[in-house]
């Protein structure tokens, strides 16, 4: 019997503009900085933001679920968004799925809770640097100033006509995730360096 085990590498949705997003780092001259996050783990959580599952799974996280509309919480490697008063995104190292989501489980027991692995799903970009919330603007409605969108804070919006989630990084000088559907990550991912282009 033929090995069908996969022999190379996964590669990530926007691995083939790397080298585009290291040169609009460079030529902007440190006014913003874009990469690209691959292989994040992501994992939507669905349980009832007022039952014993909550309190469980924050014990088991070490962390306690974030209960603020557009809130973040984070603890060790791991960011936990708030997307509805019964939804949360997890973000953690590539890699870490299935053991947040085993002792996701494991702590809800017999309570009702979903756990969705969406790794696949979206890729993570970092925009960051002094001009990252300019950049941002050109194409989000949302005031993204630390005043208004600093850390601890997250959204789900459009940017470029892109539905994202917008997440601010804990320290406002390392700027934003935007998180993207990875059949949108080439477009947004172009749309981001034509806007760049204006602090080159």
């Amino acid at each position: 019997m033929a090995d069908t085990a996969l022999t190379a590498p996964p590669r990530s949705p926007l691995a083939q503009v790397a080298g585009r997003l290291a040169a609009a780092t460079r030529t902007s001259g440190g006014a913003v900085r874009l990469a690209e996050l691959p292989f994040l783990a992501q994992l939507n959580v669905r349980l009832d933001a007022k039952g014993t599952a909550a309190e469980a799974v924050g014990l088991a996280l070490d962390l306690q679920l974030p209960l603020q509309p557009n809130t973040v919480v984070r603890a060790g490697e791991l960011t936990v968004l708030w997307l509805g008063p019964d939804e949360w995104l997890l973000v953690g190292p590539p890699g870490s799925e299935r053991e947040v989501e085993n002792r996701i489980r494991t702590a809800a027991g017999d309570e009702h809770v979903s756990v969705t692995d969406v790794s696949a799903q979206r890729t993570t970009l970092l925009v960051a640097g002094p001009r990252a919330h300019d950049l941002l603007a050109h194409g989000c409605a949302l005031d993204l100033h630390p005043r208004s969108f600093g850390s601890g804070r997250c959204a789900q919006t459009t940017l470029g006509r892109t539905q994202v989630i917008v997440v601010a990084r804990a320290d406002s000088r390392a700027g934003f995730w935007v998180l993207v559907r990875s059949s949108f990550a080439g477009y947004l991912t172009d749309w981001l360096l034509d806007a760049a282009t204006e602090y080159v």
